[in-house]
């Protein structure tokens, strides 16, 4: 799974720079063209955060990136009530 989406991360955001160059610069292209090339730059810019987050979250679990300093719901919990006694 991860190295699918490794595969898909890496054509998403290919997909999203090349069509988003093509957005931005379309200066002799008509308004359909420039609306395809936006939407197909929006689609890779999503599914490429989309594959980056999962990415992150696996190598988070398998121990090759530390984890994010979260707390958990119990700790918010307590620490939200103790916020007016300060």
């Amino acid at each position: 799974m991860t190295k699918f989406l490794a595969l898909l991360n890496v054509i998403a955001w290919s997909g999203f720079w090349a069509f988003g160059y093509l957005a931005v610069t379309g200066d002799g292209y008509t308004k359909g063209q420039v609306t395809v090339a936006t939407i197909l730059a929006a689609a890779g810019l999503f599914a490429g955060l989309f594959a980056y987050l999962r990415l992150v979250r696996i190598s988070e679990r398998k121990g090759y990136a530390q984890p994010s300093n979260r707390m958990t719901r119990d700790q918010r919990d307590a620490a939200q009530s103790n916020w007016g006694e300060v």
